[in-house]
């Protein structure tokens, strides 16, 4: 029997100007708006037939600040199905307090760019199923990479970021994800720079090129505009799970009807 494929809802968590957390929704990292109460949402999506939460504090690693783990605690006091949160993840001590916060998962990005052994630790200390390391990826067309994949007819490689994106690293994105397996990641979130917030779909080069690259389960994120999407980057870059915003933050479809748009074409998904 074929594994079940999982539809994700992510919140990115910011501060606002009172500052109380709050969900903004953006374009490629940036222009953010404010969307909505992180409580609040995680309620609905937690009644709506998502497979997991994902909740990302999108500041917390460029401000150098820790993860608001009291918004944690009461997210995690709504939501009854996985949690992951990300964002300000440095430490040992870090994914630990996270944990305890209610989150079933921790999503890492610069805490472990920075200092891989961050992954080991996690891993040996609390499982490798709780770490998953998230990839803030953004393509390039120059020959300062190691692993080229075409994209739309170019050569292309993909650069890690981090802090949000906001910094290039000059690490190719394969090399990395292998790493990150070797040392425990139980799970990697593929993040696409280059869609994020454009609902143009799914980077299926960047998503299928880290699917080939690893046995790791794979979730991908960023651009998704409709089902056709999910359906896309599942059935052309063999993703295990397709995580999107926008499209469920603002009502233009519901997790039912995604899931619903997926059976019909014969992807077995949890109902």
């Amino acid at each position: 029997m074929a594994l079940t494929k999982r539809i994700i809802p992510c919140i990115d968590v910011d501060v606002d100007d009172d500052g109380n957390a709050a969900v903004y929704t953006g374009v490629n990292f940036e222009n953010l708006e404010y969307t909505g109460d992180p409580v609040e949402l995680a309620e609905k999506y937690n009644e709506s037939g998502a497979d997991e939460f994902v909740f990302l504090d999108i500041t917390a690693s460029a401000a150098g600040r820790e993860t608001m783990l009291s918004t944690v605690s009461a997210v995690a006091d709504e939501v009854f199905i996985p949690l992951t949160v990300g964002g300000g993840i440095r430490t040992r001590d870090d994914v630990k307090e996270t944990l305890r916060a209610g989150a079933d998962k921790v999503s890492i990005t610069t805490g472990a760019l920075e200092r891989p052994e961050l992954i080991t630790e996690g891993a040996a200390a609390f499982g490798s199923q709780c770490i998953v390391i998230s990839v803030d990826a953004r393509r390039r067309f120059d020959g300062a990479g190691e692993h080229y994949v075409d994209v739309g007819g170019e050569s292309a490689w993909f650069e890690c970021t981090k802090r949000g994106g906001r910094e290039g690293t000059g690490v190719d994105v394969l090399e990395w994800v292998r790493e990150a397996e070797r040392r425990g990641a139980g799970e990697l979130f593929v993040n696409s720079i280059d869609r994020d917030g454009t609902e143009d779909g799914y980077d299926v080069p960047l998503i299928r090129a880290v699917v080939e690259a690893t046995s790791t389960p794979v979730i991908a994120s960023s651009g998704c505009g409709g089902p056709e999407h999910v359906h896309e980057v599942f059935e052309e870059a063999g993703a295990n799970a397709a995580l999107a915003a926008s499209i469920f933050h603002f009502g233009e479809y519901t997790i039912e009807e995604v899931k619903q748009y997926l059976d019909q074409r014969g992807v077995a998904v949890r109902r």
